[in-house]
């Protein structure tokens, strides 16, 4: 599909609703109560890991927020079994950067990684994955570790992501593995066109994923579509540089509506 366009793309298109967000009071657990450092230099893994456990442990309405500056993280698992809070929002107005050397999470398969979480929602923030030092080791031809995917939903539903930026992830920037009811408003992504492997967008295994209003532009596919993805609708897509809308593997699809709009340049 050609790139530097303006794509409404429909698979199996279905209504996707969520609950408004803020009809009752929330509990709010700041990170740097639980001892995160913002100035990008100090680990702040374990008081992330900490917040997570305080937030997925409250009766209610629960959020965790990460207020400006920037916060070093090691690869994270943020798993929902055992969550008394069905509803955790995520508000971030900070960046959170991955180690500048690669080979701390290089090999481990994702930076942050939420595992069966159900009822989340990620607001604004930035995501460094700090990926040219990997990028330029693997053209060099050395042993270089595979790379990570930076933000992993795995298994979930009811998610929504909404304002995220996304820099220079050292593989994928965003996988939705196994989901279901997912929605990607305004989301931003960025890699150089020479970058390799840093798909957008990858979804596989999934049901009812709405990406729309959103600018991506990797040195790979926009957006890649994996076997058992159903119910996928696509629109208001600026995509450049990168290959356009993919599919991979052996999928089918029915039902299918493009409609190229206002070419930008790239």
């Amino acid at each position: 599909m050609a790139t530097g366009k303006i794509l409404r793309l429909l698979i199996l298109a279905v209504s996707v609703h969520f609950p408004a967000h803020f009809a009752a009071a929330a509990t709010v657990y700041d990170v740097r109560s639980f001892g995160a450092n913002r100035d990008g230099k100090s680990d702040s893994t374990e008081a992330f890991l900490s917040a997570w456990a305080a937030t997925c442990a409250a009766p209610g309405r629960a959020t965790i927020y990460i207020p400006p500056g920037k916060y070093l993280l090691g690869s994270v698992n943020f798993t929902g079994h055992g969550c008394r809070s069905k509803s955790i929002t995520i508000r971030m107005d900070g960046t959170l950067v991955a180690p500048a050397n690669y080979n701390v999470i290089g090999n481990n398969g994702h930076w942050i990684f939420f595992n069966s979480v159900a009822g989340v929602s990620l607001y604004g923030g930035t995501l460094d994955g700090q990926g040219k030092k990997l990028w330029t080791c693997k053209k060099s031809g050395k042993t270089c570790p595979e790379g990570t995917t930076s933000l992993v939903f795995y298994e979930s539903s009811n998610i929504r992501i909404r304002g995220l930026t996304s820099l220079n992830s050292q593989m994928f920037h965003i996988l939705i593995d196994g989901c279901r009811n997912v929605s990607l408003v305004d989301t931003k992504i960025a890699a150089p066109g020479s970058s390799p492997n840093t798909d957008g967008i990858h979804v596989r295994r999934s049901t009812n994923v709405t990406i729309v209003h959103s600018n991506i532009g990797t040195g790979d596919d926009c957006i890649s579509i994996g076997p058992g993805s159903t119910h996928l609708w696509i629109e208001n897509l600026s995509c450049g540089p990168g290959h356009g809308v993919s599919k991979i593997y052996s999928i089918s699809f029915n039902d299918i509506i493009i409609h190229l709009m206002t070419s930008l340049s790239v």
